[in-house]
């Protein structure tokens, strides 16, 4: 059997308890130490998890940690990936990698340099819906893919997280925040893409935090928080992308396809599951079902009731990637390359044109059942 690579993290605020939580369902991975800019927060998370507190520096001098995730916030992940690498370890960041794509390929340049891997989050494509997608796709379910339509809406962060201020600061916003999670399954999904164009707007100079415990408390908003996109992708298909926290209520679906022979409707793309539906010549949308996929069996209750949850998987992905010497699913290339849309959109949206893009990449190798078992414990 092959040794679990070590896995120490640093950032130790709510995120950081998913993967605390989901971690041990995976092969080949060992949460093992985590460290935080707050001392108290590491000490709190390891007493909880029963793993090792250690300030920064003695988390990336400590021999039994092969990978560093990243939690820190947005602004953040850049230094302290370039941190991580020059201490020799391998990066798992959460979403987004970094904020500008000049900042992507200094972590690219230095991690071959050393030949470690990084790789980001989002691994919500690898999820049992979307698996299911992709085997639809890739099978011609519906023809060739033409367009779609994406939206991810709503009325804001500040009614739910504690501490919503990087929400609505350069980094965050929408686009960069939501936006990774719908760009990696269109990735998955189509491929890559070839240009964007976008509109962008604030609703907004301020938002009032209605959540606890700084409810009534008002935050300026410095990035756009409503913004509508197109996506050419290098296939010739056309995406509509839109992106608001302005956005009360609305009867969108979060993600349709349009084929030469009929239509696919995939859910959510921040989830792993989901009803995934297809229609062919003759209008009929039905279900797409069959397929017992693991990353699509509900495992934790939600306030809309039970939902699959997996995430690590994508880092359980790279360990076996790591092991095997092969890609891994959320590798760097598709990573900048989500960046490289992001950052392209918004940019789009200051200077009102089409931005051609400058990276691309492959599609990620589909993980169907048994790929995804093997994942597993």
């Amino acid at each position: 059997m092959t040794q679990d690579l070590g896995v120490g993290i640093i950032g130790c605020g709510h995120i950081s308890m998913t993967y605390f939580k989901l971690a041990p369902l995976f092969r080949g991975i060992e949460i093992r130490a985590c460290a935080d800019i707050n001392p108290e927060a590491s000490a709190l998370r390891a007493q909880e998890y029963g793993v090792r507190a250690q300030t920064i520096d003695e988390l990336l001098s400590n021999p039994e940690i092969d990978i560093v995730v990243n939690l820190t916030i947005p602004d953040a992940h850049f230094p302290v990936s370039k941190r991580i690498l020059e201490a020799g370890k391998h990066v798992y960041s959460e979403k987004p990698l970094v904020l500008t794509l000049a900042q992507g390929e200094e972590l690219r340049a230095l991690a071959a340099s050393k030949n470690l891997t990084v790789c980001c989050a989002p691994d919500t494509f690898l999820g049992g819906a979307h698996q299911l997608a992709r085997k639809a796709v890739d099978e011609g379910r519906i023809g060739r893919i033409t367009s779609g339509t994406c939206h991810v809406m709503s009325p804001g962060m500040e009614m739910w997280h504690p501490n919503p201020d990087f929400f609505f600061l350069p980094g965050a916003g929408p686009v960069l925040d939501l936006g990774p999670y719908y760009v990696a399954n269109l990735v998955n999904l189509i491929g890559p893409v070839k240009r964007v164009a976008a509109l962008a707007s604030k609703a907004n100079k301020t938002r009032t935090i209605t959540s606890e415990p700084r409810k009534g408390q008002t935050i300026s908003v410095k990035t756009p928080t409503n913004i509508h996109a197109l996506l050419e992708f290098h296939s010739g298909t056309t995406v509509t992308l839109s992106a608001s926290w302005d956005v009360w209520s609305h009867r969108h679906g979060n993600m349709e396809l349009y084929g030469t022979d009929g239509s696919l409707y995939v859910p959510d793309p921040n989830f792993f599951g989901g009803k995934v539906e297809a229609s062919g010549r003759g209008k009929e949308i039905s279900p797409l079902d069959g397929w017992d996929h693991p990353f699509g069996v509900a495992n934790q209750d939600h306030p809309q009731g039970p939902m699959a949850n997996y995430r690590t998987a994508g880092l359980a992905d790279m360990a076996q990637a790591i092991t095997e010497g092969r890609d891994p699913r959320c590798s760097l290339d598709r990573t900048l390359h989500g960046v490289d849309v992001m950052t392209s959109i918004l940019r789009s949206g200051e200077e009102r044109q089409f931005i051609d893009l400058t990276t691309t990449c492959t599609q990620p190798a589909p993980l169907g059942v048994e790929e995804a078992h093997a994942l597993l414990r």
